[in-house]
């Protein structure tokens, strides 16, 4: 797997190549690239899918000490990425975290346009019992290592606290191994999570989200009126803020939508860029 050297550390990430329109999926809290198969196989005949891994607790690495693990030192580090792959036009599609709500504020040139689905936002943050769970736990000493052993125990892992709201079908219990590794092995890694869990403040949040209004290229509202972490509310409500936007909404699926409903936010994804591409190409 190729990597990324950053100002944090470094990150692996997978590059579909191709000729394209540039798409950069983005994921949440213990998960890592590989969250995004589904969606990439159906993209990647027609764009270069490229799925950066960030320091969110299934990442390979520990980064730096020095390294900025706040909200919005994850969007620097996207914007980093986008930066020394020498990346323009790009489309960010972010699921369940935050970075491209962040990011998209500063309205970067390189950003075309943004696809924001079922994500933490405004005053859900942390989102949801896995959310709120996890960074009550990285307040206990050694709470981290203790719930992550105990979610070597498959059935632990259905439990809402943990990964069962995430998606409506059970995701394989070797995709969880692999994301839940790195945190049961290394130190590091989860003094990686503890240090951005426990920095976590809501009002950083709502103020990131009250800065979309800057983002005025076109942007995709993808959400599940079924989520039970990411409130189904909150879809319309960033759809409003954006300035040039559109809602869709998928449903029979929880926030994991590129697990439970592939091929329907691909098609979302792709009618998306396509159309928005071309309007770019005739203006």
């Amino acid at each position: 797997m190729p990597e990324l050297e950053l100002t944090a550390g470094t990150i692996d990430y997978t590059d579909s190549g191709g000729e394209g329109p540039v798409l950069v999926l983005l994921g949440g809290l213990v998960m890592d690239g590989s969250v995004w198969d589904p969606m990439v196989e159906l993209l990647r005949a027609d764009h270069r899918c490229i799925v950066p891994t960030l320091p969110l607790g299934a990442h390979r690495r520990p980064m730096r000490r020095d390294a900025d693990l706040t909200l919005a030192g994850y969007a620097k580090m996207v914007a980093e990425v986008i930066e020394r792959l020498g990346l323009e036009d790009v489309t960010l599609v972010q699921n369940d975290h935050a970075a491209a709500i962040v990011l998209a504020g500063d309205a970067p040139a390189s950003i075309g346009r943004i696809v924001i689905s079922s994500c933490e936002a405004f005053e859900n943050f942390p989102p949801g019992l896995p959310g709120k769970n996890i960074r009550a736990t990285a307040f206990v000493p050694g709470g981290l290592f203790i719930s992550m052993q105990a979610l070597r125990v498959r059935a632990l892992r259905r439990l809402p606290i943990a990964f069962g709201w995430m998606s409506k079908r059970a995701l394989p219990d070797e995709l969880l191994d692999r994301w839940l590794e790195p945190l049961q092995t290394q130190r590091g890694v989860r003094r990686d999570l503890r240090r951005y869990v426990t920095s976590a403040r809501r009002r950083e949040m709502v103020e990131a989200c009250g800065r979309l209004g800057a983002f005025e290229r076109p942007a995709l509202v993808v959400w599940t009126p079924e989520d039970r972490v990411q409130r189904p509310e909150h879809g319309r409500r960033l759809a409003a803020l954006l300035p040039d936007s559109r809602l869709v909404e998928i449903a029979d699926s929880y926030t994991l939508i590129m697990r439970d409903q592939p091929e329907a936010f691909a098609r979302a994804v792709s009618a998306f860029v396509s159309e928005t591409t071309a309007g770019a190409a005739r203006a």
